[in-house]
């Protein structure tokens, strides 16, 4: 049997899935919540196998529920749920420890698969998810041997998007940022490369590589 607490604060929802789960042979649902302050209590009083988290809680984002649990509890899975357009948080959650995705609303045997699959060891992703967590990987690769020693990771992941010409708002999606946090690292990479403003750092970026790839593509 595999222990599975389920994380929503849709009551609707919930419930329906709960109800979907109760009715799986080999799933043992033994909790629900609604909140993210829930959560720790939960997993704690239950010991589950498998959590079905939300991304977007009342309280906290579920995203931080999700580095938490991997965290604190690296041998529970994470499965998250959300929407179907909703790639960015899903890419970010998978890159933070979570081991697939279910979209809401899916049918309960898909449930059943995505639970098995996981709990086989498998990482359970579509096309388009797969595709960005490639894309996402280029570009750690790339800037993992950065000529910008005075830059942060992150600040080099922001470089690399400025390169390829993309606004703030289009580099939040894409890292799965606020456009203030942005906004901040844009700033700090201007200061840090002695650039007046955003095109002489592309310039500076493209110089040293960064930027040109994608174009190529």
């Amino acid at each position: 049997m595999v222990k599975v607490i389920v994380v929503d604060d849709h009551p609707i929802f919930r419930l329906g899935l709960a109800a979907s789960l109760a009715e799986m042979e080999r799933v043992d649902l033994v909790g629900e919540a609604a909140t993210a302050a829930e959560v720790l209590d939960l997993v704690e009083r239950t010991s589950p196998d498998l959590v079905l988290l939300d991304l977007h809680l009342p309280d906290q984002s579920g995203l931080e529920v999700n580095r938490w649990l991997a965290a604190q509890y690296p041998n529970v899975k994470v499965v998250v749920l959300t929407m179907s357009e909703d790639h960015h948080a899903t890419v970010a959650a998978v890159r933070d420890g979570a081991r697939g995705y279910i979209v809401k609303g899916a049918d309960p045997n898909h449930v059943e698969h995505v639970i098995d699959s996981v709990m086989a060891g498998d990482v359970v992703l579509d096309h388009n998810v797969a595709q960005a967590m490639a894309e996402l990987a280029q570009l750690r690769a790339k800037t993992v041997s950065s000529p910008f020693p005075q830059l942060s990771h992150r600040e080099l992941d922001i470089l690399e998007l400025i390169a390829r010409g993309l606004d703030n708002q289009t580099i939040a999606r894409q890292l799965v940022l606020t456009p203030k946090t942005v906004r901040n690292h844009v700033s700090n990479v201007l200061a840090k490369l002695n650039a007046g403003d955003r095109s002489q750092a592309i310039v500076i970026a493209r110089r040293s590589g960064l930027g040109t790839t994608h174009e190529a593509e």
